[in-house]
């Protein structure tokens, strides 16, 4: 059996596909061409804390018809070009929002929330994962020995009792979903914020200094959701000795 979470064999060899470029240009331009990322948890985030690309999920259980409601309204509402949807290969739906210039860490995830709280107010905040790190897509989950993959919108609603693959997802197939998707331009991700959060929004999107020092700042506010401490702590391990 395979490792846990590993990518597909050759995944990253682009003589094979073009599945890496477009993983690349979308999220994982941090990393030089020739290096391997971790396939269990790749990074989205370079040595400095800043990202390009940020993964909101919603699991236990996988329900298209919330999560659609994101991936609708950031395109009609906050005038976003559409994030990617995956399944997770065990137990929800996951929408990778990609950035054309990178932001700190806890601005990405300060966006994720946003999201959260505008679209899936009911959801109980269990059930949501705002990630700045990731298992690869596609990938074989050792705990259902099913997939991840990237799948398309109109086939999304399908998946929604079993949010995995039975077989390897074609890489091509793969490819070519992220091949039709673009990123947020800062001027379109600065609106977007403004719409989510327009008394907070100038404050959080001039963050200066360390995220180190933002992410404690944030782990420990009481005034701050759950949830967005959760993933603030998460986020401090690799500052951690």
């Amino acid at each position: 059996m395979r490792p846990h979470n590993v990518a597909l064999d050759g995944l990253f060899d682009p003589t094979m596909n073009k599945l890496p470029f477009e993983l690349r240009r979308l999220y994982l331009s941090h990393l030089p061409e020739d290096q391997i990322p971790d396939a269990a948890a790749p990074s989205l985030a370079d040595a400095d804390g800043m990202v390009r690309a940020v993964v909101l999920q919603l699991a236990k259980p996988a329900d298209w018809s919330a999560m659609s409601a994101v991936w609708q309204g950031v395109q009609a509402d906050l005038a976003l070009p559409a994030p990617a949807i995956a399944v997770n290969g065990t137990d929800g739906y996951q929408l990778w929002f990609s950035l054309v210039e990178p932001v700190p860490l806890p601005q990405a995830l300060a966006f994720l929330d946003a999201l959260r709280v505008r679209y899936l107010p009911g959801i109980a905040p269990e059930c949501i994962s705002l990630m700045p790190a990731v298992g690869m897509v596609p990938a074989l989950q050792a705990q259902t020995e099913q997939w991840s993959a990237f799948v398309a919108p109109d086939l999304a609603p399908v998946f929604a009792d079993a949010p995995w693959l039975d077989i390897p997802p074609s890489l091509s197939g793969q490819a070519d979903l992220l091949a039709r998707l673009g990123s947020i331009k800062p001027a379109a991700f600065q609106a977007a914020w403004a719409q989510l959060s327009p008394d907070a929004g100038q404050q959080a999107l001039q963050v200066q200094g360390h995220p180190k020092h933002f992410l404690l700042n944030v782990m420990n506010d009481t005034g701050v959701p759950l949830g967005l401490r959760i993933e603030a702590a998460k986020a401090l391990l690799p500052y951690c000795d």
